[in-house]
């Protein structure tokens, strides 16, 4: 057999110098760690401004370094794995929910989600807003969708707004039992709120989970989490949680 085009190819020079700063990156900087100037790694490695940004650019697609306005390429954090299975857990707001509760308003939902939660297009739900951080850095965002009929209980408490309103949703939301949950991911672009709070500019790629939790046999709630896609991975499985990977490897989940 003839050889075939892409293997007479040579590597380009920007991918050699990518997998060399990756070993670098591994031995030589901890999470973080704020990279030299562009001026000196191009000395550094003998290598031209411009194939040095390509490869910068690629480990920053690759998650390996962030770019920060007014601070510059740090090293990134390991990635956090996101699990898609099929599992059933339990309730967000749970022990072991790793979410940060925010705030919580009574709102008219987007039509899209007053459809999948089966209330009228008018109905305003509960909803929470909860962020989720690694390692000091905002990773993901959440909007949880709860019609009133899932937390009939909650007009005794009195908690208005804020923080301590989404956590009283979240507790009074654990009475119902559980039954299964269904995700479905896609990728996105990050819109102007989100990427605000992620600390990402606008049109930013990012990783949209959807989650509707049933009870009932109906929609109790509806989850739709904004992950930042250069610090997140899909996991895959059926008993695996959500789990942070330290250090330099990447495996698959």
């Amino acid at each position: 057999m003839g050889t075939t085009q892409l293997e007479t190819v040579p590597e380009p020079k920007y991918w050699h110098l990518r997998t060399v700063l990756s070993e670098a990156l591994d031995s030589e900087f901890s999470v973080g760690e704020i990279l030299p100037n562009e001026r000196d790694l191009a000395a550094r490695f003998g290598v031209a401004r411009a194939t040095l940004r390509q490869a910068l650019e690629q480990l920053e697609l690759e998650g390996r370094l962030q770019r920060r306005r007014g601070v510059g390429t740090t090293v990134a954090p390991p990635r956090m794995g996101v699990s898609v299975g099929t599992a059933q857990h339990a309730w967000p707001g749970g022990p072991d929910d790793a979410w940060q509760a925010v705030d919580c308003t009574l709102d008219v939902p987007p039509a899209t989600v007053a459809a999948t939660l089966v209330t009228g297009r008018e109905e305003p739900v509960h909803t929470v807003r909860r962020s989720r951080v690694s390692q000091g850095q905002p990773v993901a965002a959440e909007l949880l969708y709860i019609p009133a009929s899932s937390v009939p209980d909650l007009s005794a408490i009195d908690a208005p707004s804020g923080a301590a309103r989404a956590r009283a949703v979240l507790r009074e939301l654990q009475h119902l039992e559980l039954e299964r949950h269904e995700n479905a991911v896609e990728l996105g672009s990050a819109r102007a709120d989100d990427a605000k709070e992620l600390d990402r500019l606008p049109g930013a790629p990012v990783l949209v989970v959807t989650t509707s939790f049933i009870a009932r046999g109906r929609v109790a709630a509806l989850s739709v989490a904004t992950y930042r896609a250069d610090t997140c991975r899909l996991t895959f499985g059926d008993f695996g949680g959500v789990e942070i990977h330290h250090g330099p490897e990447r495996r698959a989940s």
